[in-house]
């Protein structure tokens, strides 16, 4: 079983890199242009085109909102359609890992028209990477289960079951996790 699971994440992580490489050289940029334009090193972007490294949810959105490109579509294997429906079943691969705190799921094959982007992050509790990060849309969250601690522009906020954010992407904020067990966030960027 995790055999399985962990080829489907290097077939989606190479599927990741196709796609960011096919949005970048679509802007003509080059693997130089487009890490100075998202503050990383031309290193980092030829790993992700690559699939050698999964990328933290931030950088991700950064480099899309660079390429114009919804980050749901970097995420998903589906093609754009004017609905998309994506089967819990289908939702296997995740991305991320302990190192960077989280494991991201995308809920929706947006296209191209939509700047709506929903996903599922799973707090995880023995996080070793916890720098704050920045990103340009909007975020709203719900916590689906467990608690957090949303750290936003240097305050601690503690958000249990229930509880839900609104806040400006480009304000440093992560989210930590404490607990004992996995906490699931319900975040939808805009």
């Amino acid at each position: 079983m995790k055999l399985q699971l962990l080829e489907e994440i290097i077939i989606h992580l190479e599927l990741l890199g196709k796609r960011v490489k096919e949005a970048r050289l679509t802007k003509s940029y080059t693997q130089q242009d487009l890490a100075a334009l998202c503050n990383l090193t031309k290193s980092h972007i030829s790993k992700i085109e690559n699939g050698q490294t999964s990328p933290a949810i931030a950088t991700l959105s950064k480099i899309a909102q660079v390429l114009d490109a919804p980050l749901s579509w970097f995420l998903e294997s589906n093609s754009e359609a004017q609905l998309s429906i994506v089967k819990k079943s289908s939702r296997s691969l995740k991305m991320g890992n302990a190192e960077i705190g989280y494991m991201y799921e995308a809920l929706a094959n947006r296209p191209h028209f939509s700047k709506i982007e929903p996903v599922i992050i799973t707090v995880l509790p023995e996080a070793e990477h916890v720098e704050p990060f920045t990103h340009l849309e909007d975020e709203f969250i719900y916590v689906l289960s467990g608690s957090i601690k949303l750290s936003y522009g240097g305050q601690l906020h503690i958000l249990a079951e229930g509880d839900s954010a609104y806040l400006d992407g480009s304000i440093p904020h992560i989210f930590l996790n404490d607990e004992e067990g996995e906490a699931k966030v319900l975040s939808i960027f805009i």
